[in-house]
């Protein structure tokens, strides 16, 4: 990912622009606590790198479900039918296997737990489902692509109210529960609700002052950010390779066309399939 610089570089890097300050009697710690500042906003960099792409891939998996799947939908429902009518013509057995086998794999009907999906939130039932229970016109599912300045704001307030940068549990607690907020509103696209949290967090506590460690803790802190790397690595690894996230990867500027273009080719499938039934059922 282009903004995921990791960690080891940029601790290598921070010790390596120390080296030189280094001779005129510099202290040791000096140069870790360097090295662990430069590897703590590397660290930042790189999971603001990963939620930003989380939230794309998210987006774009809801998109593509909403416009696509009932392409698929058909798709499969064609080839249960078209296998049926081969096998009641033929009487074959192996024909009658492949029927039911294609009949099998036709999308079931989703349950109760896919029905009620983003139905109920912290505010109770949604206004999708208000519509539909009061028998009023339903709106489609709201498309949400960040902003550029959306992403700004989600950026700015990441690296300055990140949990990483605390000292303390009690300033870790009340980081970790403002970026909770603010990732969701940067889910959602909410600049307003951005620019709300920015100036909350400028008005609340001062963070409590820095002070020197002790080389130990300093090598703590090191190991403990390098370990989280690489757990976010892993994470960044598995969305990149998913389904979707290779999808996206493909036209991550214009998505919009990419998801037209397999559109249009599922169009052409559907019509061949309909043209292959409509034989078979003569």
């Amino acid at each position: 990912m282009a903004e995921g610089t990791s960690v080891a570089e940029g601790t290598s890097a921070a010790e390596g622009a120390s080296a030189g300050a280094s001779e005129g009697g510099e202290r040791p710690e000096a140069r870790l606590e360097r090295a662990v500042r430069a590897a703590e906003q590397a660290l930042i960099e790189f999971e603001i790198a990963v939620e930003t792409f989380r939230v794309e891939v998210e987006n774009f998996s809801r998109l593509h479900h909403q416009k696509l799947g009932p392409m698929y939908a058909r798709l499969d429902e064609l080839d249960a039918s078209i296998a049926e009518a081969r096998a009641a013509r033929t009487g074959d057995p192996e024909d009658l296997r492949r029927a039911q086998e294609a009949r099998a794999a036709v999308m079931p009907l989703p349950g109760v737990e896919v029905l009620f999906d983003d139905w109920i939130d912290s505010d109770g039932i949604s206004p999708e489902a208000a519509a539909m229970l009061t028998e009023r016109p339903v709106r489609p599912p709201q498309r949400v692509r960040p902003s550029e300045e959306v992403r700004r704001l989600y950026r700015e307030l990441a690296r300055k109210a990140h949990p990483d940068l605390a000292r303390e549990d009690d300033d870790r607690k009340r980081r970790e529960e403002f970026i909770t907020r603010v990732n969701a509103a940067y889910a959602r696209g909410d600049e307003g609700l951005l620019r709300e949290l920015a100036q909350e967090w400028e008005a609340g506590p001062a963070p409590a002052e820095e002070r020197l460690s002790e080389s130990e803790e300093l090598y703590a802190r090191l190991e403990w950010l390098a370990q989280r790397k690489d757990l976010l690595s892993v994470v960044a690894r598995e969305l990149e390779e998913s389904a979707i996230g290779s999808m996206l990867r493909l036209a991550p500027e214009d998505p919009d066309r990419l998801l037209e273009e397999i559109a249009e080719q599922l169009r052409g499938q559907v019509s061949e399939r309909e043209a292959e039934l409509a034989t078979l059922v003569q």
